[in-house]
């Protein structure tokens, strides 16, 4: 085995970040389609499993911080929250710090159903994790996370501009 060149390893470097960030675009693309398809199959527009999921992983929010977190202007996110509760996924409950304000929770009775469309998914990525050791696992969850930290960035950039 002939040692590696620092030009050569410099253009393997570029060719496997270029594959990493190309995996990234087409984990994005199937996500993407799978969150409509779920999306469809509960009558949600994309938008509003969109903002579900930032309401359950981060709420309760007042609308405003959803609005922010999720980009979108504030008659927009009243729309959203007034079809996720129609629908029965969320409660606007007075915030007991400021009794003028509201906020925005999940119910979580209705969880199941997002559990059972994602099911196929979850157990795909618990066989391939299956394949990979703690360290290993460790390291793609660094990754992952920095990544997202990364797209939000990026976005509060565009959207700041």
């Amino acid at each position: 085995m002939e040692p590696v060149t620092s030009g050569e390893g410099a253009r393997r470097r570029r060719q496997a970040t270029a594959e990493v960030k190309q995996g990234l675009r087409a984990l994005s693309a199937e996500l993407a389609l799978l969150n409509r398809r779920v999306g469809t199959q509960l009558g949600l527009k994309d938008i509003d499993l969109d903002c579900l999921d930032l309401i359950n992983a981060h709420g309760p929010l007042s609308p405003t911080a959803l609005a922010q977190r999720a980009g979108l202007h504030a008659a927009t996110t009243t729309g959203v929250l007034d079809r996720l509760e129609r629908a029965g996924w969320v409660a606007r409950d007075r915030d007991p710090a400021d009794r003028r304000g509201l906020l925005v929770r999940a119910l979580r009775e209705r969880n199941g159903e997002l559990l059972a469309l994602f099911a196929g998914m979850n157990s795909s990525v618990d066989r391939i994790c299956a394949d990979y050791d703690e360290s290993a696992l460790e390291l793609l969850a660094d990754f992952l996370r920095r990544t997202a930290d990364a797209g939000r960035l990026a976005t509060e950039e565009l959207t700041d501009g």
